[in-house]
């Protein structure tokens, strides 16, 4: 039984987010939003290597004919394997002054959901967003924090959270035209800092939902009935985002913050930054490619 994450690479990340696995390569990418990067680790032999971008990068997803599609502060791009923007696909439709594009995925019909961050924090202007051949389509609105964005492996439920309103989700979604509706309260969390608020979500092949909770220090593993099923140790205060890789999809990863925390916390947790994973009893789903032409 799975008892805890361990530290896989001492990344240094200022803030950590949207680690995903590459069945074909057998790598782990990762994002470090405010450094603007985009790394490429390797568990075969423990490198790194970086992809530098111009602007911030909150969330990737693989294309199906190589590189990624990623949302930035300016809107939704397909960006090359070396980082060359290539062709922005969207415009981020709010104030870029205080909004940027934050966590997201590709759905199971290759549609990009993605959302937005409100960097007032007071405003309440983000949202969450699905790109396809039609464009950018709101699904919801009035958010703080977009994240969380993980589909049940039938892909007819969306999870989604709002962070800073310590909420969880779900949405009906038709796989077919990419509609989200119905959007349920599936767990809430408490507000007290050290409870930690849901940030960024996987479901595995059970249909369970894990979620990281940033300021908790742990990442909690939710029935899809909503009970809470178990709780894991991060070595880090504010994890920030979990997917599953690995050969056989049992490595559960975990990105971490270090930006703006306390000297206290950093003193306490020196490793907040890192990347971490832990073994799982039941696998995660390879996620799907994007596909531009959906």
């Amino acid at each position: 039984m799975a008892t805890g994450f361990d530290l896989v690479l001492d990344a240094k990340c200022a803030l950590g987010e949207c680690p995903l696995w590459s069945v074909a390569e057998q790598v782990l990418y990762f994002v470090d939003i405010k450094h603007k990067r985009i790394h490429r680790f390797d568990p075969a032999d423990g490198s790194l290597g970086t992809i530098d971008l111009p602007e911030e990068v909150g969330c990737i997803g693989l294309a199906k004919d190589g590189g990624f599609v990623a949302g930035l502060r300016s809107g939704i791009w397909l960006i090359s394997s070396t980082g060359q923007l290539l062709r922005k696909l969207a415009d981020n439709p709010e104030d870029q002054a205080v909004s940027r594009f934050n966590d997201g995925m590709v759905d199971p019909a290759g549609r990009f959901i993605a959302g937005t961050v409100d960097e007032t924090r007071e405003r309440g202007i983000a949202s969450l967003y699905r790109y396809d051949i039609h464009g950018l389509h709101k699904i919801a609105g009035e958010l703080f924090t977009s994240n969380g964005v993980a589909f049940s492996p039938d892909g007819k439920r969306l999870y989604h959270s709002d962070t800073l309103r310590y909420s969880l989700y779900t949405y009906d979604y038709d796989v077919e035209t990419g509609a989200a509706t119905n959007r349920q309260l599936f767990a809430s969390f408490g507000s007290e800092t050290d409870k930690g608020r849901p940030d960024g979500g996987a479901v595995d092949a059970d249909g369970c939902y894990w979620t990281a909770l940033f300021e908790g220090g742990r990442v909690q593993r939710y029935a899809s009935d909503g009970r809470l099923l178990a709780e894991y140790p991060v070595p880090a205060k504010c994890p920030t985002m979990v997917t599953f890789g690995g050969p056989d999809m049992r490595t559960l990863y975990c990105t971490s913050a270090s930006i703006g925390r306390p000297d206290a916390e950093r003193a306490e947790y020196p490793l907040a930054g890192a990347l971490f994973a832990m073994r799982t009893e039941i696998p995660g789903l390879p996620k799907p490619l994007f596909n531009p032409e959906i």
